[in-house]
């Protein structure tokens, strides 16, 4: 067996574990609690397919392919932060909410009192 055929199947491997723990990522997003635990495995989806590109780079020598992969880290980079906007904007809501209510209850006892 050659070095190279060994190198290939190696990548193969590597590609398909990659792909394994790329579907974990998806199923921990749907499921996850939290929505922090969604943003997560979006973040964590994001780099396990840059790394995939990357990985399919060496396997096929095609240099161009790590362009992608690096515009496609940038994106997965802003989507993330975007995600994190939207959620820290939701989460900031709902404190708001709370607190209006926790207010609107604490007049009504006054009222209650009086």
């Amino acid at each position: 067996m050659s070095i190279d055929l060994a190198y290939q199947v190696l990548l193969a491997a590597a590609l398909g574990v990659l792909t394994l723990l790329a579907l974990a990522c998806l199923i921990r997003c749907i499921l996850g609690p939290r929505i922090s635990d969604r943003v997560l495995a979006i973040n964590m989806i994001g780099t396990l397919t840059v790394i995939m590109v990357a990985v399919t780079v060496v396997l096929l020598g095609e240099g161009y392919l790590a362009d992608i992969a690096l515009v496609y880290a940038m994106l997965s980079f802003l989507a993330v932060v975007l995600l994190s906007k939207v959620y820290t904007g939701i989460y900031q809501e709902h404190k708001h909410e709370e607190s209006l209510l926790a207010g609107q209850a604490a007049d009504k006892e006054k009222e209650a009192d009086a």
